[in-house]
């Protein structure tokens, strides 16, 4: 089992985030982790969970390292009993909150992973993604978290901005490996309703030719790709846990759970989140559903697709693809090794 923590507090809002979301409501901060706290406590209930059943914790956001150390040290409690020996804890965080006195107090908690929004470590590009940070308080984060002793850390890149070229590119690239990562995450820029970029699509290149470049210069550096945005030495294990359809806790305003069949949903606004934060839609997936999730999720990562999940007609679609030699085949899975073709062959298997 994975648990998920959502915060939704950021100090800018970034001009490409689709996420759940608040730059203005900081004062909610302590009445917004009680909410949390009841939550995570409903659903161990939920889910059964029992001692050593946590495989992961992941708080996401939003912005974590908005949110002192302090504030969170009930919930580091309340979930100890269930964590297991060496889970991993991961917390995201922005370079510019990420102080070394947040990373101290996250670390004394237990967290042993960050993963960094760096996004770039060219100044102008920052600006025009209205990131609050600049290259150098990226660097400095990290070397400063690595200082601490955290065991893994991770950093974020985005390419296909207007105006990305190889040799910017390259430069993000030659940057995030003289820090001690062990995780890159590369995303392609994408243009969300409701963003800030919804009035200027225009912001995204189409350039397939510089996913294909960020994605072999990461590798031939050494951190191999196990999912079409994310590469290293080390693999995430809560990321791997969504792919495999592990269950999961969501926790918090615009969290996402899911339990077997069933996808859960909290409450988006953070007002009426604290309110009751047991108010949860759920959500009941088909079989069909499910495996369509399988293999979508399946092809875009090393996770691949179990063969005794896939009908007749699919596993035939799926040899003619061995045989173009577009999938890889041994006795109980499909593999894809080009993630960047991971859609367009779900879509044949599953039409």
């Amino acid at each position: 089992m994975l648990v998920y923590i959502h915060i939704p507090y950021c100090d800018s809002k970034c001009h490409y985030c689709s996420f759940n979301t608040y730059v203005d409501k900081f004062d909610t901060r302590d009445n917004y982790m009680k909410a949390l706290y009841k939550q995570l406590s409903f659903e161990l209930e939920r889910f059964a969970a029992k001692n050593n059943s946590i495989e992961t914790l992941f708080i996401g956001g939003g912005t974590p390292s908005t949110v002192a150390p302090e504030l969170y040290a009930p919930i580091f409690a309340l979930l100890k009993p269930y964590l297991q020996k060496g889970a991993e804890i991961t917390t995201e965080a922005n370079p510019n909150s990420a102080t070394k006195e947040w990373l101290t107090g996250m670390r004394k908690l237990g967290v042993n992973r960050v993963s960094f929004g760096v996004q770039s470590f060219n100044v102008d590009k920052l600006k025009a993604l209205n990131r609050a940070h600049n290259p150098q308080q990226a660097k400095d984060a990290i070397l400063h978290a690595k200082s601490l002793g955290f065991t893994h850390l991770s950093l974020d890149l985005i390419y296909n901005y207007k105006g990305d070229n190889k040799a910017l590119l390259l430069n993000d690239i030659e940057k995030a490996f003289s820090l001690p990562i062990d995780h890159i995450s590369a995303y392609e820029l994408t243009i969300e309703d409701g963003t800030k970029f919804t009035a200027t699509p225009e912001v995204k290149q189409e350039n397939e030719d510089l996913a294909f470049f960020v994605s072999n210069e990461i590798e031939k550096r050494g951190f191999k790709a196990y999912e079409i945005s994310n590469y290293g030495t080390y693999q995430s294990k809560h990321n791997k846990g969504y792919w495999e359809i592990k269950n999961y806790i969501g926790a918090g305003a615009g969290a996402v759970g899911f339990l077997k069949n069933k996808r859960f949903y909290p409450q988006t606004d953070i007002e009426a989140y604290i309110d009751d934060p047991l108010l949860i839609r759920e959500e009941p997936l088909s079989t069909e559903e499910l495996l369509t999730e399988k293999i979508f999720l399946g092809l875009r990562s090393i996770i691949g697709i179990e063969k005794s999940s896939l009908s007749p007609n699919m596993i035939k679609k799926a040899n003619i693809l061995c045989e173009e030699k577009k999938l890889l085949s041994i006795e109980t899975h499909y593999y894809n090794d080009n993630f960047f073709l991971s859609d367009e062959l779900a879509l044949y298997i599953l039409c």
